[in-house]
């Protein structure tokens, strides 16, 4: 069982996430929800298999999901915060249902809802994110306890059937890069970069 978050170091949320991207070995999809979620991915440098969800919250776990159905043989992995995953823990629900080998769902669990002013989310409080996963039927649901535990979860989530679910508690600071918000540019550049839509001149 997990300990609640607040056993966990507190560690960057830009660091972890170029830690992430750094164990992509070239042709997985990253779907990254709302706000300094996608800004830090997109900061970690673009990538023609990455998604940055712009202003719909709760929806990069269920789009990963479809990901993972339609394109079975591609490691797929949903970037998102405390706060949209709990907008939409029914996806949870879902996914432990079908059990998609090629899932990863990451958390980044800083206990607020910080792009709308930084209100407390119930992670703050008494609940614990990996133990609702697991609830959920994810027996592959971790905490990590700092970056090299992380790095460590991460290289057994692209090697190995999942699902898998990773939170970490993470800081507030804001994000430097911002992608344009194009949501037709972001969805037809990914569809190209997974090889759903063949690639335009433009």
């Amino acid at each position: 069982m997990s300990a609640n978050r607040t056993a966990y170091r507190v560690m960057s949320r830009n660091d972890l996430t170029r830690r992430l991207v750094s164990h992509l070995s070239g042709n997985e999809a990253v779907i990254a929800g709302i706000g300094n979620t996608n800004f830090d991915l997109l900061d970690a440098g673009h990538r023609p298999e990455n998604f940055y969800m712009l202003g719909s919250m709760g929806l990069a776990a269920p789009i990963a999901l479809g990901v993972t159905l339609a394109q079975p043989d591609r490691r797929v992995i949903a970037l998102e915060g405390d706060g949209s995953i709990l907008m939409n823990l029914g996806a949870l629900t879902t996914i432990a249902t079908l059990a998609p080998a090629n899932l990863t769902v990451i958390i980044w669990d800083n206990g607020l809802y910080q792009i709308t002013g930084k209100q407390a989310t119930a992670t703050a409080g008494p609940t614990d994110i990996v133990r609702v996963a697991e609830s959920c039927g994810i027996p592959q649901s971790y905490w990590a306890t700092d970056q090299s535990h992380f790095e460590q979860l991460v290289t057994t989530a692209v090697s190995t059937n999942g699902p898998h679910f990773i939170a970490a508690r993470v800081d507030d600071a804001s994000a430097t890069a911002r992608p344009e918000r194009n949501p037709v540019l972001w969805r037809d550049r990914f569809m190209t970069g997974i090889g759903t839509r063949a690639e335009r001149s433009v």
